[in-house]
C-alpha cells in the first residue's frame, strides 16, 4: 500500500450515487452483494440499448462490443494488479472456479495432492475436492484457529509435498473477515512447485489488490461484491493459462483468455463492471492521475473509513448480553459474525429488518468454517460494511439491537 497521505473520505458524496438508499434502509449485507451506484446502472443501460452485436471491427455495433470487452479487461487489470490479457469473465465466481478446476485437473495424476482450507467459502473448496476425487488426487485440509479466526501460514506449509499441485485459499473469509498472510503462504507453495488459487471475492471489496505481491497464480472475484453487476472474474497468469486446454466448441477462439469464456460475453455486465471500477477509483479526490494509482488511494481511504465503523460496531456489540464475536484475527475485513445467547440468528435478522436494518443470518456458503466454529447450519448474524455505510447506519443498527437484545 502507498505511504502517501490518505485522502478525505466523503461518505455523503458517495451515498448520493446509490438510489437504493432512498428507501431509508441501513444496508449491512454488502458481503452478499452491494447496492449499485447510478453510474453502473447507466453504463449497463447505455451498453445494452446502444448499437451492439457480436464482437468485430466492421460495424459500429461490432466495435462497441469489442471496445466494451477490452475496457472491462483493462479496468479489472488495474483493480487487481493483473495482466488484462489474463482476465476471464463468466457467469459467477463459482461457475468459473468449477470450470477452471475441471481444466486444471486434466494436468493431475493419481497420487498427486491438493490443499484446501477450512476457512474458505465452499466455492473454493468443493470445486477442487470434486475434481480431485474424480482424478484420484489426495485432498489435504488446513485448519484455522476457531478462537482467534487466524489461518497461520504454517498450517498450509506443513501439508505441502513434492506432489502438491495446487493450494486453494481465500484472501479474506466471507464469514468472519479473516485475512490470511497470502504472501507468506505463496512462498512455500511455489517452492513446492504448486499453483496458488486465491478466492478474492470478499477481499477485493475492501483492500487494494496486487496479484503479484499476494503471490496468486489465479485470483477470482465477483464484481457485484464491489458495486458492480452480477458476474464473475478470474485473473490468471497468462503463461499458465496458455498451458491449459479447457473444453470448448471447435469454432470458438483458441486465444487466451477467450478460450476460457464459453459463448457470447455479457457485454452490458462488462460495461457495468468497468463503471464500478471507475467509481471505486473516484471515491476520493487523491490527485493521482492513472486509474491504478487512483484505485490505490481510494481503497486506502475506504479501508480507513470502514475500519473506523467496524471498531464502533465491535465496541457496541460487546455491551450486549451473551454477544459472541467470531473473529479477532489481527488482520480482517469490516465484516463481523455474531451470536447472542438465547436468540435465534434468523429471529434477530427478521427483527432487524422490521427496523429497516438489513443484516442477514446464516452460514453464507461458508460450509466448512461454520462447522469448524461449531455453528452448524444455523450460522450467525453477519454485519458487513460497504462504501456507502456511515455512522448513522451504525447508530441505527445499535439502536435496533438494543430493542431486540438486552444490554449487559
Amino acid at each position: 500500500m502507498s505511504n502517501a497521505p490518505i485522502a478525505r473520505y466523503d461518505v455523503a458524496a458517495v451515498r448520493a450515487h446509490f438510489p437504493a438508499l432512498a428507501d431509508g434502509t441501513a444496508y449491512f449485507d454488502g458481503p452478499g452483494g452491494t447496492q449499485t451506484p447510478d453510474v453502473v446502472g447507466r453504463a449497463m443501460y447505455d451498453a445494452i440499448t446502444g448499437p451492439l452485436s457480436n464482437r468485430g471491427t466492421v460495424s459500429r455495433a461490432e466495435r462497441n462490443a469489442e471496445e466494451i470487452v477490452h475496457a472491462a479487461r483493462a479496468a479489472l487489470g488495474d483493480l487487481l494488479g493483473a495482466d488484462p490479457r489474463g482476465v476471464i469473465v463468466g457467469r459467477s465466481m463459482t461457475q468459473l472456479t468449477f470450470d477452471m478446476a475441471r481444466t486444471i485437473a486434466k494436468t493431475w495424476r493419481p497420487g498427486d495432492q491438493i490443499v484446501v482450507t477450512r476457512l474458505d467459502h465452499d466455492a473454493n473448496i468443493r470445486s477442487w475436492v470434486t475434481v480431485a476425487l474424480a482424478a484420484g488426487v489426495d485432498v489435504r485440509w488446513a485448519d484455522f484457529d476457531p478462537e482467534s479466526g487466524e489461518l497461520h501460514p504454517g498450517e498450509i506449509e506443513k501439508l505441502l509435498g513434492p506432489r502438491t499441485r495446487l493450494v486453494a485459499v481465500t484472501a479474506a473469509s466471507n464469514l468472519i473477515g479473516t485475512i490470511p498472510d497470502l504472501a507468506r503462504i505463496a512462498g512455500p507453495v511455489h517452492a513446492a512447485g504448486a499453483w496458488l488459487y486465491v478466492d478474492g471475492v470478499h477481499y477485493t471489496a475492501h483492500r487494494p489488490v496486487d496479484m503479484t505481491a499476494l503471490g496468486a497464480d489465479f485470483y477470482a472475484c465477483s464484481p457485484y461484491k464491489f458495486l458492480g453487476p452480477h458476474c464473475g472474474v478470474i485473473a490468471g497468469r497468462t503463461d499458465l493459462l496458455e498451458r491449459l486446454t479447457p473444453d470448448k466448441l471447435i469454432p470458438s477462439s483458441d486465444a487466451v483468455p477467450e478460450r476460457f469464456e464459453l459463448g457470447t460475453l455479457p457485454y452490458e455486465l462488462m460495461a457495468g463492471t468497468t463503471a464500478a471500477v471507475d467509481f471505486l477509483a473516484g471515491l476520493v479526490d487523491s490527485g493521482a492521475v492513472g486509474r491504478r494509482d487512483r484505485l490505490l488511494a481510494s481503497l486506502a481511504a475506504l479501508e480507513r473509513h470502514e475500519d473506523h465503523l467496524r471498531g464502533l460496531i465491535e465496541t457496541e456489540l460487546t455491551r450486549f448480553a451473551g454477544a459472541r464475536l467470531y473473529s479477532r484475527a489481527r488482520c480482517r475485513t469490516p465484516t463481523l459474525l455474531v451470536t447472542f445467547d438465547g436468540h435465534d440468528p434468523q429471529g434477530i435478522r427478521r427483527a432487524l429488518a422490521d427496523h429497516r436494518v438489513n443484516a442477514p443470518a446464516g452460514t453464507f456458503y461458508a460450509y466448512e468454517p461454520a462447522r469448524h466454529l461449531g455453528l452448524g447450519d444455523t450460522g450467525a448474524v453477519r454485519v458487513g460494511l460497504a462504501p456507502y455505510n456511515d455512522v448513522h447506519d451504525v447508530e441505527r443498527l445499535v439502536d435496533a439491537l438494543a430493542t431486540i437484545v438486552a444490554r449487559r
